[in-house]
């Protein structure tokens, strides 16, 4: 009789199962021609990605206790149901619509994290609720505060659903005087917290403040920092909302993430990811506050996603290699199509630490609207590593704050309008080592910017210039135009500047340079200025140059013949 029982209850659990099943199926089906398309135009290989897949049981919260009540916090219901969930063999974890208040989360393999739509998983406030912990491994000397949504070397896990995930941010930023208003700048005063002595920022705690100082006082002294001493800064170490660190087929799908302590989503040292239909959102005043910042990670798929955020939008980092992943380029093989960025330091960026290396990179139809930088490539001397065959097509912009592509290697960690007005000794080489920064072989084509600062900046080492840029069907309407220095094999072809002021292109120590068809406004004060002894091989087709003022303005160290006129 209890086998019978026995039967009856696993038949309909079978049969229970089969919608979701079919269901899912047909997701990851729709999944698999949407990434077929994408690929198609991929300019180089791209490897096989696998969509996840789970099995068909799923797992309630509200069956392990968890309460929606916005109070209760659920930090050990979730963790259970998700723990159930993986020992079982995998499966659905389902979050239904409601307010759950949460600590830390950690995702098992072959768990799908369902987020169901009016879904709102509130993480704490309270940071005594994210304990120290070694690195997410256990095992490292650098101790972090556990992350609010995390999974550790896991395979076939994934994110899903219309609902949104909140992390809490303002109990963990500092903000900036300068970025509000009196009135915001007086409410934040009167929140509680701690201002600094200059008056000049706004942080959670004095001890918050002190953080940075306290450990940075302790590397120059040639001291390890201890646990104590990480305890000490406790309320200094923000998390980043989700991380998935040395994880191996990754999903994330649909879901909403805001208001995070540092970077919204993290995937690092992982590979054969999909990122789809993802939206993130922060306050444009939130420092850190980095959208999606794929670390050391390969065989990425990034699609439909919108970011409003404030700091960088889309970010590749390529770090240094976890010991699980073989040698070769740390970001490789990424293709990132059809999302939208809004406010954010740049719409699509690397760096700034590049010394793990870069290699096939797509960016396809994407819109950039009132981000501060459009394309965006940073590093420095002692970051630096080789990032080359990037390939940026169909690009449109509107409202850019400083400039519409930007290759500076010497970003010093300034906001974009900091850093624009730096002025870096470009003349001056180093010797070059293995954290010299190399970007070489950008194909940057189909681009349009209604609004900008500037054009185009490169700002490369006089010991390592920005190698083989190739810019194609580019127009940009912008204030100022083009400056290039210590650039080697830059290509213009069919690439409209309309400027207001200046030169349309400014050459400074720079070689190898071809403008083939420019079109510029009648009445530019200048088409052409060339500066430094080491500017030669600059060729100059179909551009009519008795259009500007001054066709071509040609400093004294710039050697004879170093330009070459052909109509």
């Amino acid at each position: 009789m209890k086998n019978s029982k026995l039967i009856i209850f696993l038949v309909g659990m079978y049969f229970t199962a089969l919608p979701a099943m079919h269901a899912q199926a047909q997701q990851a089906e729709m999944i698999k021609q949407e990434i077929v398309q994408l690929v198609s135009g991929a300019p180089f290989t791209m490897p096989a990605v696998a969509v996840p897949s789970f099995a068909g049981r799923s797992f309630n919260i509200n069956d392990y206790g968890a309460a929606a009540d916005g109070k209760t916090l659920n930090t050990k219901a979730m963790n259970d149901a998700i723990q159930a969930c993986s020992n079982a063999g995998g499966g659905t974890v389902i979050v239904p619509p409601g307010l759950w208040f949460t600590g830390p989360i950690k995702i098992g393999s072959n768990v799908n994290l369902h987020l169901e739509r009016g879904a709102l998983i509130q993480f704490s406030k309270n940071i005594d609720d994210y304990p120290l912990i070694a690195g997410l491994s256990g095992k490292s000397k650098h101790y972090i505060r556990t992350p609010p949504l995390y999974s550790y070397k896991a395979k076939n896990i994934a994110i899903t659903g219309y609902g949104i995930i909140d992390g809490a941010g303002e109990a963990w930023r500092y903000a900036k005087k300068s970025k509000f208003t009196a009135t915001q700048w007086k409410e934040q005063v009167a929140s509680g917290g701690y201002v600094s002595p200059d008056g000049k920022e706004w942080w959670p705690s004095k001890e918050a403040y002190e953080g940075e100082a306290y450990l940075s006082g302790l590397e120059k002294s040639g001291m390890q920092p201890t646990r104590d001493d990480f305890e000490h800064v406790r309320e200094f170490l923000r998390p980043d909302l989700v991380v998935f660190d040395q994880c191996s087929g990754v999903l994330i799908d649909g879901t909403t993430f805001e208001n995070s302590p540092k970077f919204h989503v993290r995937p690092s040292h992982s590979e054969n990811i999909i990122i789809r239909n993802v939206k993130v959102f922060s306050p444009w005043y939130g420092q850190n506050n980095d959208g999606i910042d794929p670390t050391s990670c390969r065989n990425l798929i990034m699609y439909n996603c919108i970011l409003d955020v404030g700091d960088d939008g889309i970010c590749l980092k390529p770090a240094s290699l976890a010991s699980s992943q073989t040698p070769g380029p740390a970001c490789e093989n990424i293709l990132i199509a059809d999302c939208a960025v809004y406010h954010a330091h740049g719409g699509f960026v690397i760096g700034s630490e590049s010394y793990g290396g870069v290699n096939n990179v797509f960016v396809n139809n994407c819109v950039y609207v009132g981000t501060d930088v459009g394309l965006r490539f940073k590093s420095l001397r002692g970051k630096g590593g080789l990032v080359q065959n990037v390939f940026v097509d169909g690009i449109q912009m509107r409202g850019i704050a400083t400039d519409a592509i930007l290759f500076d290697m010497y970003y010093g960690g300034g906001s974009p309008d900091v850093e624009a007005e730096k002025q870096d000794d470009t003349h001056h080489a180093e010797p070059v080592n293995e954290r010299t920064p190399r970007f070489q072989n950008f194909s940057i084509k189909n681009i349009a910017c209604l609004g900008a600062a500037r054009a185009m900046d490169v700002k490369g080492l006089a010991e390592m210039p920005v190698k083989n840029i190739f810019l194609e069907n580019v127009s940009i309407e912008s204030e100022k135009g083009v400056f290039l220095t210590q650039a080697d094999g830059v290509t213009f072809r069919n690439v409209t500047i309309t400027l207001r002021t200046g030169a349309v292109i400014s050459l400074d120590e720079s070689r190898n340079i071809t403008i083939d068809g420019m079109k510029y406004p009648a009445g530019a004060e200048r088409f052409l200025s060339v500066e430094g002894e080491t500017s030669e091989a600059i060729r100059v087709s179909g551009v009519d140059v008795s259009l500007a003022k001054k066709g071509i303005e040609i400093g004294k160290d710039v050697p004879a013949h170093a330009i070459t006129m052909k109509r």
